[in-house]
């Protein structure tokens, strides 16, 4: 059984930063690209970060460029999203999937496992 297993997520100040973690469990781990999404209240799901199985090539929204990192450790089957400097509008749930290409678009049919997701909160 395939489990993509978020944490990190928390109540943090304007400026301050945050690590999210994903593990997962139950598939070939270094043969996925895996990515970050976010779906705050009343909005649609949005690619955040992606990064390919070797980690050599990673993407970022425009929004999050210079404020945020993506990362994997292949060895402990986790990928990690550095989020530093974070505004209010940083709030929402945050999603892992692990999908054959690093990429936003058609997630849905781009990426074949997802997590539940970890809710990170931002305070002006």
């Amino acid at each position: 059984q395939v489990q993509l297993m978020e944490s990190g997520g928390d109540l943090v100040q304007a400026g301050g930063s945050l690590r999210l973690t994903c593990t997962v469990s139950g598939l070939p781990f270094d043969e996925y690209a895996m990515g970050w999404f976010r779906q705050a209240p009343g909005k649609g799901r949005e690619g955040v970060a992606c990064i390919t199985w070797g980690a050599h090539n990673s993407d970022y929204t425009d929004s999050v460029k210079g404020r945020f990192t993506i990362s994997r450790d292949n060895a402990k089957n986790t990928t990690y999203l550095q989020m530093n400097d974070l505004k209010p509008e940083d709030t929402a749930v945050y999603i892992c999937a692990a999908g054959a290409v690093c990429v936003f678009a058609n997630a849905d049919e781009e990426y074949d496992y997802w997590g539940q997701g970890t809710q990170v909160t931002v305070s002006s």
